[in-house]
């Protein structure tokens, strides 16, 4: 529908008989003006003050010092360190970037994860571009859990919890969300998502969505969805706006860069203190098998390349939320090694050249 403005009409009225004004009432009519020139200077400059100092304002934060130079030019493997919080790279190893509690890159651009304080919990997800100069910043509510940005750069997701901090308790509420640059649009939650379990439209007030990752095209993903007390691996469709489930009891899973296959968690215990362990799946046969790192990993693992695997283990004598970062390999040989003390969040940034677009 169309809409028009509305015209006021208005009828002028009846103009009084006009007087010759004496001379006060002449040199008062004079200085009119000058009060009026003098009132929109003063206005003026108010006004064009504010504008720049809202424009200082929404500008964000300014990177300084160390924090100015780090950038994602430099291949290598990126990750959080945890005695600082700030985002660090190896071989380097000095945490010269953002202040992070979860952290990814992909493309050009990088995802940070920040706790903000106070009740009750809040995250801010702040995006990045490759030379760290902000992009978005959006603010939800519980604590920061997973990030994840497609290969490309353009979509990002991350997840919080809004209850708890464990995935073992079976007691905890997430909010996921996915952002695409390419047109500025954020999905708040996933939760709306037609989700489909079997050949049946499943409808549930207790779904919970989780590690969301990206495929290749910026539209597939994959996340762990629950309800009814299990969890299984979704496949979803961004464009058609439907997920399907593929398997069961898979939770945080991680694509290959080859697309080919997912690794993930699967619960093996009942024990709280210890329930998962390291699997990869086949997604052209939907075939499993474990990987040779035998402790309980509550982690969403990152591919280090197509055949190694990295991930966060509670760090010995390090405190409860110290962690470092080991490797394994993907096909299930081999065995565990260290690759970063005091580390979490890896992600490995290839060459500028070699990064999707």
């Amino acid at each position: 529908m169309t809409t028009h403005p509305i015209t006021a009409h208005r009828t002028e009225p009846d103009r009084p008989e006009q007087h010759e004004p004496g001379p006060a009432a002449r040199r008062s009519i004079t200085s009119r003006p000058l009060l009026l020139l003098l009132a929109l200077l003063v206005l003026v400059g108010g006004s064009a003050g504010y504008v720049l100092h809202a424009r200082q304002r929404d500008d964000g934060p300014k990177l300084v010092g160390a924090e100015a130079t780090f950038t994602l030019d430099r291949p290598g493997l990126y990750y959080r360190d945890t005695a600082t919080g700030r985002v660090a790279r190896s071989p380097d190893g000095t945490p010269d970037g953002p202040s992070c509690a979860r952290f990814y890159a992909a493309g050009d651009r990088a995802l940070c994860l920040r706790a903000l304080p106070g009740t009750p919990a809040r995250t801010e997800a702040v995006v990045y571009d490759r030379h760290f100069a902000e992009i978005r910043r959006v603010t939800v509510p519980g604590i920061p859990n997973r990030a994840r940005v497609s290969p490309s750069g353009q979509v990002l997701s991350w997840t919080t919890f809004a209850v708890g901090d464990s995935y073992a308790a079976g007691r905890f509420s997430t909010r996921t969300s996915v952002l695409d640059l390419r047109t500025g649009y954020l999905i708040k939650s996933v939760e709306d998502i037609p989700l489909t379990i079997g050949d049946t439209r499943y409808h549930a007030a207790d779904i919970n969505y989780w590690g969301v990752n990206f495929a290749a095209d910026d539209n597939r993903f994959y996340a762990t969805v629950s309800t009814g007390g299990r969890t299984h691996l979704v496949e979803g469709d961004l464009k058609a706006w439907s997920a399907r489930t593929l398997r069961e009891n898979v939770e945080c899973p991680s694509l290959s860069p080859d697309g080919t296959r997912i690794a993930f968690k699967k619960k093996v215990s009942a024990d709280p203190v210890a329930p998962w362990r390291l699997y990869v799946l086949d997604l052209a046969d939907l075939r499993e098998h474990p990987l040779a790192e035998t402790r309980s990993v509550d982690d969403q693992a990152a591919w280090l390349d197509d055949s190694t695997l990295a991930y966060a283990l509670p760090a010995h004598g390090g405190g409860s939320k110290a962690t470092d970062v080991w490797s394994t390999p993907a096909d299930g040989s081999g065995a565990p090694s260290l690759v970063l003390p005091g580390a979490s969040s890896p992600v490995t940034v290839p060459p500028a050249s070699s990064a999707p677009h």
